[in-house]
């Protein structure tokens, strides 16, 4: 019989206590990895929606940090509101001046390309409108290019797909400028499908609601982004919405728009000194000028532009960082503790155990190997109680994948493990041997005589 075997069976004679030893090693393996996991699914959430389809985030000078959180993730209140001809400046001549005839302004505004639009390089500038709300989720205000040229995924190269509807318009026969999309969250949690309408609140969830409605046409398919928290409005009908309009001074030039009544009659969109963008985000066709672009901006007055990936980085490593040195002091202190109880355990068991050490020793086993017992059975309770850990936490997230990736969208499944995870059962391990050594030591002291006798 092998010094295994019988460390197994000295395991299963005193059941009891080995068991409750073990359960409560995996209890303690099980909380640090269900923590590490948590952590390592936060992380890859927070990483992950920062690669997105543009490289770029313009909006007013303030903090760059913020300018992403609510740009990219729709989190925290914009800074404030850039005028729209700043957006203008992405476009070249022909652009801008098709930009006033459609809603009228300056016509000096279309007589020159864009300060940035040499950047471009045949890339994309989308803007944001942001300030309402849908019960708790952002209202965007958006155009119809945010659903064509943005991607999203792993790769960043997949296109939105539709679990209903299509995607918005700037203006349609049946609905006007008054259309809307909503990510699947929003659409799951508030119960709408295309086809409904819904109201939004002005700044605040629990604001005055706008009299005016939006038909969704569409439900967007789940991304794992922050776009499935969000519903997206049609821009031009954003605009439209009471309280929505910038006020003019009385001295600005401006040239009627054409044609507006042949679209809708009922409602003439805004001339371009009443529009505001929060932010916009843009994507230059070839990313060798997004550094030159990103200086250019940032030595202007008026607005600043950010790279989300950067930004996101530096937030990893200012917030999450120290939290990381802390689950990690958590973990090593919990690992501690579980081998101080199978220390205990296997301590307190000795006096019982002389008598058999003893008959173990008369019958011609040496100190070592009585050792050698003693550790095995330490080295079993680590592992058994370890594995059982591991599984009992990667069950519980196994349990909550569904909702764990409706909040966060990052799909996890039963062998996803974190970085730092896969450490914690030879840390046990290697604690657990050394919590044997003291029972060890009292079983390599056992005097023969004195116990055979006993």
């Amino acid at each position: 019989m092998s010094l295994i075997q019988i460390a197994w069976r000295n395991f299963c004679h005193r059941s009891l206590s080995s068991v409750l030893t073990t359960l409560s090693l995996a209890l303690g393996v099980g909380l640090v990895v269900l923590v590490l996991s948590i952590f390592g699914i936060i992380s890859e959430a927070f990483t992950r929606n920062a690669s997105v389809g543009y490289n770029l985030v313009v909006g007013p000078k303030g903090s760059a940090l913020q300018l992403t959180l609510n740009s990219v993730y729709y989190l925290s209140q914009p800074i404030e509101n850039l005028p729209f001809t700043e957006y203008m400046e992405f476009f070249g001549k022909a652009e801008r001046a098709e930009m006033v005839r459609r809603y009228g302004g300056d016509p000096a505004l279309g007589e020159r390309d864009g300060i940035y639009a040499g950047y471009m390089a045949g890339g994309y500038a989308i803007p944001l409108a942001l300030g309402d709300y849908y019960g708790e989720f952002r209202v965007v205000g958006t155009i119809p290019d945010f659903f064509e040229k943005l991607r999203h995924g792993p790769d960043v190269d997949e296109p939105f797909s539709f679990a209903e509807g299509r995607a918005l318009q700037e203006h349609s026969a049946e609905n006007g400028y008054f259309e809307a999309v909503l990510g699947s969250r929003v659409a799951s949690e508030m119960g709408k499908h295309a086809g409904d309408e819904f109201f939004p609140t002005h700044g605040d969830p629990e604001g005055e609601g706008h009299g005016q409605g939006f038909k969704i046409v569409g439900i967007l398919e789940p991304t794992g982004t922050p776009n499935d928290r969000a519903a997206f409005v049609n821009l031009e009908g954003f605009y439209l919405l009471d309280n929505h309009a910038k006020p003019l001074k009385g001295d600005e030039i401006i040239e009627e728009p054409v044609d507006w009544q042949q679209r809708d009659p009922e409602h003439k969109p805004l001339v371009i000194p009443q529009r505001e963008v929060t932010s916009i985000l843009i994507r230059n066709g070839n990313l060798m000028f997004a550094p030159g672009m990103q200086n250019a901006i940032n030595e202007g007055l008026q607005s600043q532009a950010a790279a989300p990936v950067g930004e996101i980085a530096k937030l990893m490593t200012a917030i999450v960082g120290p939290l990381l040195k802390a689950l990690l002091a958590i973990t090593l202190i919990t690992s501690v503790v579980a081998a101080v109880g199978v220390l205990v355990a296997i301590y307190n068991s000795m006096n019982d155990r002389r008598r058999d050490i003893a008959v173990m020793r008369a019958l011609g086993a040496r100190r070592e190997t009585v050792t050698v017992i003693i550790l095995a059975e330490s080295l079993i309770i680590a592992l058994v109680g370890g594995t059982l850990g591991w599984f009992l936490a990667h069950f519980a997230i196994w349990s909550s994948s569904g909702y764990i990736e409706a909040q966060t969208g990052v799909r996890v499944g039963f062998f996803t493990t974190s970085t730092y995870e896969i450490a914690v059962l030879p840390l046990v391990i290697v604690l657990a041997l050394f919590a044997g050594f003291l029972p060890a030591w009292s079983a390599y002291r056992t005097d023969v005589g004195s116990n055979l006798s006993a």
